[in-house]
Parts: C-alpha cells; structure tokens; sequence
C-alpha cells in the first residue's frame, strides 16, 4: 500500500509539473504581452518597462518559469513601486484587472463551486444508481424501457433549458423557492439548501443519465458473471446477491466517473453559475477570458488540473473499497 501511494503520488506530481509548463508556455509566451495588457490603453514606454521589471517578463524565459514554479512552492516576492510585496503559496501571481492575488480570488469563489458540486454529485449518484439498478434487474421490461427513454431525455436535454425551466415554474409560477443567491452553509443551512436546489437539480439531469446507463449496463454485466451463479447455486438469498456482490461490481466505473464529474463541476459548471446567478469559479472564469486576464485563465486552469488529478488518484484507492478482486499494487 505505501508503495502503491508513493508511485500514484509521484505520478501526480509529475502530470502538474507538464501541466504547469504546458499552462506557462500557451498562455505567458504567447504572442499576446501581459505586461501591455496590464498597463492598458495609453502606457507611456517608461510606465510600459516598469510594469515589465515588476512582472519579471523581461527576465530570459527559463528565469520567468522558475519564478513561476517558484511562486507555486514557496511563494514570490513581487517588486511594487520602492517596496515589495510577497505572494504566499501557492502563488498564481495578481489579476491584470483588479490586482487581487488569484489565489484569493479563487478561495473566495470555491465554496460556491464546492457546494454546487457535491449537492449535484449527491442528486446525481443517489437518482442514477438507484434508476439504473432497478432497470438493470428487469432488463427488457417495461421499467426498464422507463428508465431508458428517461436516460434518452435526459441525455438530450440541455443544462439550460433545464435550470430556465425550473426558474420559471418554481420561482414564476408556484413561488415555491426564492431566486437562487448564495447564502454560506455556516450562516443558514436551510437557506444554502433552498438557494442551491434548483442548480442541483440542474445539473443532475444530465448526470443521473449517465449514471444510470453505466449501472444498468453494469448490473447485467455482473449478474451474467461466475461468482454470481455460483453464490446462486449455493443458495444464498437474491437480494444479498444482488447488492452485496453484483451492485457492487457495477459500481466500480462509476468511482472514476464521479471523480472526474466532481472535479470537473466546481471549476467548470459555467453555464449553471450564470443562469442562477451564483458567483463561483465558473463566472470567475468567463469574466477572467473576456477580460483577458491571464493570471486568473492560468489559476483556474491550474486548480481544474490539481483537482481532477487528485480526484483520479483517490479513485484508484476506492477501486479496492468497491471491490474486494481488485487489488493494490
């Protein structure tokens, strides 16, 4: 088992080392000058060199990178007029636009995208599995031909017609629940779930869907397998068989999914955060882009990679916790 973490850790470490320097090379070498773009419209040549020196931009490019990679590890000190401010790390450098450390910037939006994501991941795994379960056990009936053409829909319908929907019935119509707005779990539990639901909701849609059709598809598998008829012929009771041994080799593609799906939701639900409102790492980055801020691109981007690399990495230790025949080396 240590041996095992040792490797996985020391593959991680080495996909964020090519992912920093892939992120350093398209988006501070490109053709585009960050130092220009920080200065803005009418920057003198004197004003112009000065914002250079302070970004370091001027320095030979493995210099510019060390200093990055520097910022990461250990924090960056950056030259601010006679004084100098320092950067603690994990550094991603000051937003062009608002001279914010990102890193701030993305702590502040986090628990946004943290609550957004784990709330749909929870709709999602608990709607798909228990959907794709039940069809899976009456294959080719007519629950089954249910839950099918349901996966079908909610393959095909789209995030926002979803959450406009919602909008309209539940906040228009029924006055069910107020307009989405962020209110922190710390402040009123209540109040953070009933501001949170409808994007939830959402969200789930089209993750439930999936998650349903790897289930459904894994159950049979599963059930068609040896060690199921012979625990069969052993006599030993349907339902045991059934979520003790085949749900749980169903689920195993499942641990992957959800890790990536959960990574990929707390720096990526753009078109959810807009709609509702929420003001999370997705809206940071779409105002980031438009703005052409390239800290802020490059600290998004970086935070995208750390979470869906670590994400994978726990998959692989639950992988044993599912499944007792797959083991650890």
């Amino acid at each position: 088992m240590i041996g095992y973490l040792v490797r996985r850790i020391g593959g991680a470490l080495l996909v964020l080392f090519g992912l920093s320097l892939l992120l350093y090379g398209l988006f501070y070498l490109a053709p585009s000058d960050p130092a220009i773009l920080t200065c803005g419209k009418g920057c003198t040549p004197e004003r112009l060199a000065e914002v250079r020196h302070a970004m370091g931009v001027d320095d030979p490019v493995a210099t510019q990178y060390a200093h990055f990679l520097q910022g990461l590890v250990a924090g960056r000190d950056y030259p601010a007029g006679p004084a100098t401010r320092h950067c603690p790390a994990p550094c991603l450098g000051y937003s062009f636009e608002t001279d914010q450390p990102v890193t701030a910037l993305l702590l502040d939006r986090l628990p946004v995208s943290v609550s957004l994501a784990i709330g749909a991941e929870v709709l999602s795994l608990v709607a798909g599995i228990g959907a794709g379960a039940l069809a899976g056990l009456r294959r080719y009936r007519w629950l089954d031909r249910v839950v099918n053409g349901l996966v079908l829909a909610g393959y095909a319908v789209p995030v926002f017609l979803v959450g406009l929907l919602l909008l309209l019935i539940f906040c228009v119509q029924l006055q069910w629940l107020p307009f989405p707005t962020y209110v922190p779990i710390t402040t009123d539990p209540l109040a953070w779930a009933q501001n949170l639901l409808l994007p939830w909701v959402a969200l789930a849609v089209i993750q439930t869907a999936a998650y349903a059709r790897l289930t459904r598809a894994g159950i049979q598998e599963t059930l068609a397998e040896d060690h199921i008829r012979t625990a069969r012929a052993y006599g030993l009771p349907e339902s045991r068989i059934v979520w003790r041994r085949a749900l749980r080799g169903a689920l195993l593609p499942l641990v992957t999914l959800t890790a990536i799906d959960l990574a990929a939701i707390m720096t990526s639900a753009v078109l959810t955060e807009t709609m509702f409102g929420l003001p999370g790492v997705g809206q940071l980055l779409v105002g980031a882009v438009n703005q052409i801020d390239l800290p802020v691109v490059v600290g998004v981007t970086m935070l995208t990679g750390v979470l869906i690399v670590a994400a994978n990495t726990v998959a692989d230790f639950l992988y044993a916790a599912v499944d007792p025949r797959v083991e650890l080396r």
